[in-house]
């Protein structure tokens, strides 16, 4: 039987490594001293800077490095935690071809926004990273100069007009120790100025409400400024008084959200109608919320609280012994013929977006006509010319036999005052 013979083993054999297989050792220092050279040879010409970084990416290595390249392009070298410089013993290694080195004025920072953008342009990659990067600089600013934040909020307005990096950025900043120093609101303020300036107050505002941050003002200011009147004077000092107007209606919104949950939670508790009226009004006053916005709160809360029968001829009477429980709530804030026509405008849009309402609009009209929380002069003003689009006809065919039995009690009544 033939037994197999072992192969020859060569000893001392060197196995040779691919070099794909090789994994070059992370060097932020080196690819820094490679950029500062280039950027030095590019001198002041920031046309000459861009060539060069557009030719250096083929050669350096843009995917790992990026985020250091950005420290570069900002402050000039690598960044430390605190926002410092980080230096090789008593060397400084940074460059004067960088946003912290630039000139103030807006023309200087549009030049320096160009070299950003013709960047990501030809490495589209780097965008990403230049978001993450922005998100540790702006944690920074306590290391920085007065100048060098100034020169960063302009250019921070400049990269979000123009797209490079999100709105939402700004979140950063509601940082404790930023807000603490007063450093959030001052880069804020710079930011939304320069902002205005580029874009305009409807570029700003939509920018603002795309970056969740229309609600969120009072957040950027330290815990004991906190308050209307501080934030008026900020923002009014700043040209930005548009942006308190932003500020108010969102907040008159969160109030309007809060005070419907607290009423949906009463009513559904039985707490007697008189001390919530109190409460309501008490509340309406605090957040300057306005009577008719009031009672179509009040009519979104209680047509909520039923369980609404999906047999239509079963709905009037459900509706009509349901609304009757409130029409006492519905008649405290019908104190003027405003929020007699919110409330009358309201229920036509919800019969009509309620397909199971649309029959009984006149019977609900007629019930808070005889209960009072309706005049007669709000329904025929309604009839003639005040009324919604929405469901038109037949609502005013509903309400034809009603108005003309009014109209017809009205002159009645003229002709009797006559006579006497």
């Amino acid at each position: 039987m033939s037994q197999k013979t072992e192969k020859p083993v060569l000893s001392g054999q060197r196995i040779k490594t691919r070099k794909r297989d090789e994994r070059e050792k992370y060097d932020p220092s080196g690819f820094r001293d490679s950029i500062l050279v280039g950027l030095d040879k590019a001198g002041p010409d920031l046309e000459a800077v861009s060539k060069f970084l557009d030719s250096a990416g083929s050669k350096l290595d843009y995917r790992r490095y990026g985020e250091a390249l950005f420290d570069i392009l900002i402050a000039g070298g690598l960044l430390i935690p605190g926002g410092q410089i980080a230096q090789e013993g008593d060397k400084m290694c940074k460059t004067h071809s960088c946003i912290f080195e630039a000139p103030c004025d807006m023309a200087s920072l549009r030049n320096y926004e160009q070299v950003f953008t013709k960047l990501m342009r030809r490495y589209k990659y780097l965008e990403k990273m230049f978001e993450e990067e922005m998100k540790k600089v702006l944690v920074f600013l306590k290391g920085f100069s007065e100048q060098e934040r100034i020169k960063l909020a302009r250019m921070t307005a400049l990269w979000i007009s123009n797209g490079s990096i999100p709105p939402t950025i700004l979140q950063v900043l509601i940082n404790e120790h930023l807000i603490k120093d007063g450093l959030s609101l001052e880069f804020l303020l710079e930011v939304f100025v320069t902002w205005k300036q580029e874009k305009g107050m409807a570029g700003l505002t939509s920018g603002l409400k795309r970056g969740g941050l229309e609600g969120r003002l009072m957040e950027f200011f330290p815990p004991n400024k906190r308050t209307e009147e501080h934030l008026k004077s900020a923002f009014d000092d700043k040209g930005l008084s548009d942006l308190v107007k932003l500020h108010l209606a969102q907040a008159s919104q969160e109030a309007k959200r809060d005070l419907q949950k607290e009423l949906k939670e009463k009513l559904m508790d039985g707490q007697p109608i008189k001390e919530i009226v109190t409460d309501i009004r008490d509340a309406a006053a605090k957040h300057l919320i306005s009577e008719q916005e009031i009672i179509t709160l009040i009519w979104s809360t209680v047509m909520s609280l039923a369980e609404w029968n999906k047999k239509e001829e079963l709905v009037a009477e459900q509706a009509l012994k349901h609304l009757q429980k409130y029409t006492q709530l519905f008649a405290s804030f019908t104190d003027n013929t405003k929020s007699e026509m919110a409330l009358l405008l309201k229920i036509q849009e919800y019969c009509y977006d309620n397909m199971n309402f649309m029959k009984i609009f006149q019977k609900i009209i007629l019930l808070f006509y005889k209960k009072e929380v309706i005049s007669e002069e709000v329904i025929l003003k309604w009839f003639r010319d005040g009324h919604s689009v929405k469901g038109k006809m037949m609502f005013l065919e509903q309400m034809k036999k009603f108005v003309e039995w009014l109209q017809n009690a009205e002159e009645e009544s003229e002709s009797d005052e006559e006579e006497d």
